[in-house]
């Protein structure tokens, strides 16, 4: 079996060295158990980094031919970059395991990944098993936002990241997909392969910081849910409705109140329902605002990424 770990790298020149020497290991001691064949690569994805990483990808690839890796033109983010990583590795490997640079996901994990594809698994996801590491707001965030992603309809693995293993066949599926907002968490179940599950405990990060931002993590939640799901369309649709029956049952009432004598006070009700209805209109076309942006840009069909160089 050729395996090639595809590991995006943004500005990670900190933590490649550890990286490097923890990978080198990990594949020895596969290649010793006869798990991968000596052809198996690390395919390292530089997404644009403005320090030292390419310079040390370009390194290792002169010292050890275990390592290579291609540069992007420029930063595309992280899943983009994970796909190039992806495409690139289709074209040399039976299956490919994705992996980020910091690997504070457990790479010994990789060895019954490995064992569920030989017993016929397409994809393998690797699931934390726990959160106790996390601060509490880390925590409380990161299980609410895998349920507000099931809740708006978009199904993917709870506690899975995109550690996982994919075959060859599930990687070109998964080129069929032709979508520029990319969301891999959500398009890769959608395969609809055979797969499995690997639970393993995630560790601190042992250099340098975090590439996910709050902005970033937020940005990532949100084209996950408007590329998969139009729930969002419906519930305004609903709330809409619910609401102009409230309004209209409110106007009746201020009509007969203002019969009654109490006219001042039902124009300063109506006032305020001008302004909560606008601000709900403004929020609606701004949420449709959103689907109409992500179809302009799908109609545009520009490239996901261009590969600078390649050490292959």
């Amino acid at each position: 079996m050729i395996l090639y770990t595809v590991i995006p790298c943004y500005n990670e020149e900190k933590v490649l060295p550890e990286t490097i020497r923890v990978m080198t290991e990990k594949y020895e001691s596969l290649m010793e158990k006869e798990l991968i064949s000596t052809e198996s690569k690390v395919l390292f994805v530089d997404d644009g980094s403005h320090d030292d990483t390419w310079d040390i990808i370009n390194d290792i690839h002169e010292k050890n031919k275990i390592f290579c890796g291609i540069k992007l033109s420029r930063n595309r983010g992280h899943q983009n970059a994970l796909l190039a990583g992806l495409m690139e590795a289709k074209e040399h490997c039976d299956a490919a395991i994705s992996v980020d640079a910091d690997l504070q996901d457990d790479i010994d994990a990789m060895d019954e990944m490995i064992e569920k594809y030989n017993d016929g698994c397409d994809i393998v996801y690797g699931v934390r098993n726990k959160r106790s590491t996390d601060k509490f707001i880390k925590r409380f965030t990161a299980e609410s936002y895998y349920k507000v992603m099931e809740f708006f309809g978009t199904h993917i693995i709870f506690n899975h990241a995109d550690y996982r293993l994919m075959s060859n066949r599930a990687i070109e599926a998964l080129s069929d997909f032709d979508e520029v907002n990319l969301f891999l968490r959500g398009m890769v179940p959608m395969l609809g392969f055979k797969s499995d599950k690997v639970y393993y405990e995630r560790r601190e990060r042992f250099a340098g910081e975090s590439k996910y931002s709050i902005g970033k993590m937020l940005d990532l939640a949100w084209n996950g849910i408007t590329s998969f799901s139009v729930k969002p369309v419906d519930m305004i649709l609903f709330g809409g409705v619910l609401i102009t029956a409230f309004s209209m049952l409110a106007m009746l009432i201020l009509l007969v109140l203002g019969i009654f004598g109490s006219g001042f006070g039902a124009q300063g009700w109506i006032i305020a329902s001008v302004f909560l209805c606008t601000g709900l209109n403004l929020s609606a076309l701004g949420v449709v605002g959103q689907y109409v942006c992500r179809a302009y840009l799908e109609t545009k069909h520009r490239p996901k990424f261009i590969i600078e160089e390649k050490l292959i």
